[in-house]
Order: structure tokens, then sequence, then C-alpha cells
């Protein structure tokens, strides 16, 4: 029988999946189209006041319309450094559900300013009518810390609110 490649979850995989998450800037977000295909985009990122993973998103990309026809997805945050095999750094995906806080929903102006800070120039189309924030609920983490270094993680193993 085969051995689990899997690790158990340890301190180490934790912090580097935080690390992975409070470092990273933009993201990869994959979501299912509407007729069923994948799709895999690029995305600005950040996480909310209470540490929840978000984007900012417009109704006129076609990942805005899947995520709101399902809001199950996957964020992938961790590039490859500048040296060597880049399979061999860290990265992480977070299974996810989306939800939309529009401006005049509660909480969006105090949203919009803390994402400001890491993104200032979103600052030129925040505001526009189009523009909302994709704010993600983790279900589950899959940490790859390199070769032989697989593991599992909880929303809470990743500093996330469940």
């Amino acid at each position: 029988m085969a051995k689990d490649p899997i690790r158990p979850t340890d301190d180490d995989a934790r912090q580097i999946a935080r690390d992975l998450l409070q470092k990273a800037r933009f993201a990869a977000l994959a979501v299912v189209l509407e007729d069923g295909a994948p799709m895999v985009t690029r995305v600005a990122f950040g996480l909310s006041p209470e540490g929840a993973p978000l984007t900012l998103v417009s109704d006129l990309s076609a990942h805005t319309k899947a995520l709101q026809a399902n809001p199950a997805c996957s964020l992938m945050v961790g590039e490859p450094g500048t040296r060597g095999d880049p399979l061999t750094h860290p990265r992480l995906t977070v299974q996810a559900s989306a939800r939309f806080i529009r401006k005049g929903d509660p909480g969006h102006d105090a949203l919009a300013a803390h994402y400001l800070k890491d993104h200032p120039k979103a600052k030129l189309y925040i505001g526009f009518a189009d523009f909302s924030f994709a704010l993600f609920t983790a279900q589950a983490g899959h940490l790859n810390g390199g070769f032989g270094k697989a593991f599992r993680l909880t929303p809470n193993d990743m500093g996330l609110p469940g």
C-alpha cells in the first residue's frame, strides 16, 4: 500500500502558509465558467481587516460573472524565487467561496480604505459603479512547501476566518 505523501500539518507549515498570505499582493484565481470550463486569472490580492482574502473585481470580467453564478473558487499565492527550480518554492492554494461587497453596502468604505493601503493605484477605479470587493471564505488549504513537502490546512491553520 502506498504511503500518503501528505505530511501531518505542523507549526512550520502553518507559518509558511500565513507568511505567503501576508506577503501576497496578487494571486491566481481559479473559477468555473457558466459553460463548465475552468478558468484561471491573475487578480490583485489582499486580506481584509479581519484577515479574510479579498480582491477588487469588475462586473465586466469573466471571473466576476463566474463567481456570481458559482461562488466556489480557489486562490493560489506564492511566487517562484529568482533562482533555482520554480517548483522548489512554496505556494498555497486556498479553496474558498466568494461573496461580494458593493459600494453602499455596510463595511464597503472601511474595506476600501484598508485595501488602498496596499493597492494605492486602485484609487483610480475603486469607486467605479461596476467594481466591488470579492471577499473569500476559506474552506481548506493545500500547501506545497517544495518537493516532498505537501500539507492539508484548515482555515485556522492558515490564520484565516473560516
